[in-house]
């Protein structure tokens, strides 16, 4: 029998600064590849308007998360943030704000962790077309499956050494991915491959109108753009593992920012300048190799494909860590199971690792990319709208008033964070729910509601699970202990 864990033992280690918070977080300019031809299918050289405004909303909704990060630095990111502000304080059976609190936590899950099935299928598509020889033994699903299989592997292994040597990785890997992507987006503009007149001549399609079905397309491209553009926020998730986070947290999340918006906007207008509308709508899936052929003829085209998967990995990598914080945020404040709050010696928490790479082998099997993305998008948006409107109760309640805020919005900013969350909540759920069925069918749809759905049950059990361990513990302790310290931990 193993011994029992001490108090805090499953506490993660503050291990890293900013710069090794933004190296994990710079995969998510590979966001923009399953989107790059998407966009543009509705909204033509307008996408890269799009792009602009939702690294924008970034910005603004990430000022608000840097400021949380800061004054709750021992919970983890966007998730951490809602549980913790959204707990109330007494010891009714069923607390309805650590409900709702665990639901935003679950659904910023939901809106991570498909990340990894979503590029494993990418991964196997470019393995398809890149080796003939593959696709003549192995279907696209069969490479995806295998891609995953092997991806998560390897980053279980090197993740179970701590998140220290997660950064490291994700250094390599930045470099890896950063410098392709930065000359795709410049080469083009500097080799006079781009042709302004591709993305001038065709801003709006054709038969734009501002009536209802295109105003709901509006925002459901707005809510897929969110998706990809806004997710530098997991730079806040490792807000416990920061060694300075009131100094390291803004730091990583503005940096992100800054290289987000630089690479969203140029990468798409270098593919629509090179390919032109039409161009790109033929090529919805990878964009960027006739633009890598263009620039730099067949064997780039093949360097920029080997250089694309292996920043693919960066981004699983950032899903994989990310995914794997917020469940140890929420078993830690005792909205999931607690053996999804294990971690080993290094302060990895494996249990969820293991989860999460075992739903995404599943996920792959839906075997489009942009049906498993649509789905996500929902979870992603609705985490967001929450925990904006988490950061606008933290504003106004008194029981955070006297808090220290090392990192501080500018005056008037919980009505900016009210603002974006009614812009997330409803409308651009209703929007991607919308466009969803236009494009896709209703599956993703039905996939989203179905795992978002299934937190409720998983929380009575997990309230049943603390109960219980509280009745338990109890029982062995003096009469005068304060059971207060039986509660699940919180900052």
């Amino acid at each position: 029998m193993s011994e029992k864990r001490p108090p805090g033992d499953d506490h993660l280690k503050r291990s890293i600064d900013w710069k090794q918070g933004m190296a994990i977080a710079l995969g998510v300019p590979l966001l923009i590849l399953p989107s790059l031809g998407y966009l543009p299918m509705y909204v033509s050289s307008a996408a890269i308007l799009i792009w602009g405004l939702s690294v924008l909303q970034g910005f603004m909704q990430n000022t608000a998360y840097a400021e949380m990060a800061t004054t709750f630095p021992k919970v983890s990111g966007v998730p951490g943030f809602a549980q913790h502000i959204y707990a109330e304080n007494h010891q009714r059976r069923f607390n309805k704000g650590k409900l709702l609190g665990g639901f935003t936590a679950w659904s910023y899950w939901f809106g991570w962790n498909p990340i990894l099935a979503i590029f494993s299928i990418l991964v196997g598509g470019y393995l398809h077309g890149l080796f003939p020889v593959l696709g003549e033994t192995f279907t696209q699903y069969q490479l995806s499956l295998m891609a995953g299989g092997i991806i998560f592997t390897g980053l279980f292994v090197v993740n179970w050494f701590g998140l220290k040597d997660g950064a490291t990785l994700g250094y390599i890997l930045a470099a890896i991915s950063l410098i392709p992507l930065v000359i795709l987006a410049v080469a083009p503009f500097a080799t006079g491959h781009v042709d302004l007149s591709n993305i001038t001549g065709n801003w709006w399609p054709s038969d734009w109108a501002w009536d209802l079905h295109h105003i709901l397309i509006l925002f459901g491209v707005l809510g897929i753009a969110h998706w990809s553009a806004c997710a530098w926020e997991t730079a806040a998730m490792y807000g416990p593992e920061y060694k300075n986070p009131s100094k390291d947290a803004p730091k990583a999340l503005f940096a992100c920012g800054v290289i987000c918006f630089f690479l969203f906007v140029l990468l798409q207008s270098s593919v629509i300048g090179v390919l032109g509308v039409e161009g790109v709508l033929a090529e919805p899936v990878s964009p960027l190799i006739p633009v890598a052929e263009a620039a730099f003829g067949k064997a780039g085209s093949m360097i920029t494909i080997i250089l694309l998967m292996a920043a693919m990995v960066l981004i699983i990598q950032t899903a994989y860590l990310g995914s794997s914080r917020a469940m140890h945020s929420m078993s830690r404040e005792g909205n999931l199971p607690k053996v999804l709050g294990q971690t080993n010696r290094h302060g990895t928490p494996f249990v969820a690792l293991l989860v999460i790479a075992a739903f995404n082998l599943a996920l792959i099997s839906m075997g489009d990319a942009s049906a498993v993305l649509g789905a996500s998008a929902i979870g992603y948006t609705i985490a967001h709208g929450l925990t904006l409107f988490a950061y606008a109760k933290s504003k106004k309640d008194p029981a955070f008033a006297n808090l220290e805020r090392p990192f501080k919005g500018p005056k008037g900013w919980g009505k900016v964070g009210l603002f974006f969350g009614l812009f997330n909540v409803p409308l651009c759920v209703i929007g991607v729910v919308y466009l969803n069925g236009q494009e896709i069918g209703w599956a993703p749809t039905w996939v989203a509601f179905g795992v978002l759905g299934s937190y409720l049950p998983i929380w009575l059990y997990s309230q049943h699970e603390w109960r219980r361990a509280k009745s338990k513990e109890a029982t062995a302790l003096p009469p005068d202990h304060d059971a207060a310290e039986l509660e699940p931990i919180s900052s």
